[in-house]
């Protein structure tokens, strides 16, 4: 079994593989080499909605045609379409001012423009997979810093102006083994502003004046021009060369390393709390249950349970009803299932995000990897719920595989839909084009779910874990509880540490994903150890709800187990409100559907694998319990 588990890993991730096409291996030019200049497109920290660069109606075609380059299915789900320009870079070639194009705008072109200036929005432009730079200096440590794109225009006593000349600054060094060629290690662009009354580019003259946007014109002229120079840099490495573009500021590491050691705090206290229960209560517990039965061996059945019931309380009594299968018991296990496949995921696209897989300069990879891990993660899912359902005392493994393979992705791929349909109406690049959709429907169907049902079938196929108490016929009467125990006040009270755990590296998330979008999150190995002992941290606050729950003699800790260890993902909605209006610029109501609905979708992937997490501790933990007292 564990073999083919093992060859099944290593061939999704060459399956994987065979969709990535952009290349690592160094690129180097020879003097006089054309060096191609891509546009990408327009994003803005005040929509989550790009547009593609040349579906503007107010820049420069290219002359020769469109000539759009391959991208994989990550890519495509960020919104990129990569198009090769005519702007002309020949390497070591200055080129003070060149005209690129005059292009006509009509009144609609003119609006749109106004429109996506005020937004603030950016163009990002890539040369030898770098994107175009604005290079900013920081006030903390005066070293240079790039954020990637540059913008579109710019606002001057109210009216809008766009950038329509830009100064290209190309930084190479020699090739590392070809003395006769060049490798490029930074890309900065320098926008400008100018009228056409001003008749040379910036860099000629000091006098000029901006070209700025009249939204209320029937139609103008823009001139679109550029100039190209070429800098020898011996001071930034090949395999250096992204790292200007990963942080604004030396001071994040030591924000990390304090939340770091502030979860580790959290989680060595709620171990503490843990050992106590166990070692010292529940072991006290165990003993003092086991004497008692023990005692009373030579006496009568009838006797013997009349006197231990009146020694013994709490999580004891329950022995006979505490593995009575919950309602809905197969999509209970059908969860947990998916639960598993989107851990199996997220684990596998940290790792290789530590290991420096899937950096930044890897376009689209990071989605492309997590999408087809989920596929063959699905085997996984259907061993996990079909074992848990045959423990649970489910025969039809069948069924469970299809509430398996369907339910959770079938929701969560409604709701991409329904969202890409307001996406569509915007005619955002973020759209999926339909061919994409339709390839992962087919990535659903015929990858993922027969691998749910494979897995269903081993899972079948194996003995189920036996129980170490007999199920009652008749269930017992649960004693009324207090409201503070209640599943609310649970699972909120269970999800608050783990919560403190992951804040501030949400933070750095939703800024990396939602605001400061020219800022790329990096940082992998401190998420993978939040991770980590966020998923300590789940399992112990969820054995610790299960045990106070046992003790009112409540013995239905199966669902509540897994809805407290959903619990921070609560807290994450909350936050995700409140980051909406505190921080937040978006305007319009496409932009607020898509933030609380992508927001939503990851919170509930996120309840998925953090409440399996708690399921299986409390589920190990109740077990062990129970395998130490002599119940009959």
């Amino acid at each position: 079994m564990t073999k083919f588990f093992l060859t099944l890993a290593v061939a999704a991730v060459a399956t994987v593989d065979a969709f990535y096409i952009p290349g690592w291996s160094i690129k180097s030019y020879a003097d006089m080499d054309k060096v191609p200049l891509y546009v990408n497109k327009v994003t803005s920290n005040h929509s989550p909605l790009p547009y593609s660069y040349f579906q503007l109606p107010f820049v420069c075609q290219p002359s020769k045609g469109m000539s759009s380059v391959t991208l994989n299915l990550g890519e495509v789900l960020s919104g990129d379409r990569i198009w090769e320009s005519d702007y002309n870079l020949i390497m070591n070639n200055e080129t003070t001012c060149a005209d690129l194009c005059t292009k006509k705008v009509d009144m609609a072109g003119l609006k749109r423009a106004d429109e996506l200036i005020r937004n603030q929005y950016t163009v990002e432009w890539i040369v030898d997979n770098l994107p175009g730079a604005t290079a900013f200096i920081s006030v903390v440590n005066k070293k240079r810093y790039y954020a990637a794109g540059f913008p579109l225009g710019g606002i001057s006593d109210d009216k809008a102006f766009i950038n329509n000349h830009v100064i290209i600054l190309v930084r190479y060094r020699q090739a590392p083994r070809n003395p006769n060629h060049n490798v490029i290690v930074a890309f900065e662009v320098y926008p400008k502003s100018v009228s056409s009354d001003s008749l040379k580019c910036p860099g000629t003259t000091n006098t000029y004046e901006p070209f700025f946007i009249d939204p209320t014109k029937e139609s103008d002229e823009i001139p679109f021009t550029y100039s190209v120079y070429w800098k020898h840099d011996d001071t930034i490495s090949w395999e250096s060369r992204w790292n200007m573009y990963l942080s604004n500021s030396d001071d994040s590491a030591k924000v990390h390393w304090f939340a770091l050691v502030n979860s580790l705090v959290i989680a060595a206290f709620l171990a503490i709390l843990v050992a106590v229960i166990l070692i010292r209560t529940l072991a006290r517990d165990i003993q003092s249950y086991n004497q008692q039965a023990t005692q009373n061996l030579d006496s009568n059945a009838e006797e013997q349970d009349k006197d231990l019931m009146d020694e013994v309380s709490g999580w004891k009594l329950v022995h006979a009803d505490v593995f009575r299968a919950p309602k809905l018991s197969v999509v209970f296990a059908s969860v947990i299932g998916s639960g598993i496949q989107f851990l199996v995921m997220t684990a596998i696209v940290v790792g290789f995000a530590c290991m420096g897989v899937l950096n930044p300069s890897f376009r689209g990879g990071l989605l492309s990897y997590a999408l087809f891990l989920f596929a063959f993660a699905g085997i996984f899912s259907g061993y996990v719920s079909s074992r848990i359902n045959r423990n649970m005392g489910g025969e039809n493994w069948g069924k469970c595989a299809i509430y398996t393979a369907i339910l959770v992705p079938g929701l969560l791929m409604g709701v991409f839909v329904l969202l890409n349909f307001f996406v569509w109406y915007k005619a955002s690049s973020s759209a999926i084009p339909f061919s994409t959709l339709l390839a992962l429907i087919c990535i659903w169907i015929f990858i993922s779910c027969p691998l749910v049902v494979i897995g269903s079938y081993v899972g079948s196929r194996v003995t189920p874990t036996t129980v170490p108490t007999r199920v009652s016929v008749i269930p017992r009467q649960i004693p009324s509880q207090r409201r503070y125990k209640g599943l609310i006040p649970s699972v909120l009270l269970g999800g608050l540490l783990p919560f403190l755990v992951i804040f501030v590296e949400l933070r750095f998330v939703y800024n990396s994903v939602w605001q400061t979008k020219s800022i790329y999150y990096y940082m992998y190995g401190f998420f993978a150890l939040v991770f980590f002992v966020l998923q300590i941290t789940v399992m112990e606050m969820s054995i610790v709800i299960t045990y106070f729950q046992l003790n009112t003699e409540d013995y239905r800790w199966w669902w509540k187990s897994f809805l407290v260890g959903t619990g921070s993902a609560w807290w994450i909605l909350i936050y995700s409100v409140f980051y909406y209006f505190t921080t937040l610029e978006l305007q319009g109501f496409v932009p607020m559907l898509m933030f609380f609905g992508y927001s939503l979708m990851g919170t509930f992937i996120y309840g998925l694998i953090t409440g399996t997490i708690g399921f299986l501790a409390s589920y190990f933990f109740v077990l062990r319990i129970y395998s130490a007292i002599k119940a009959d």
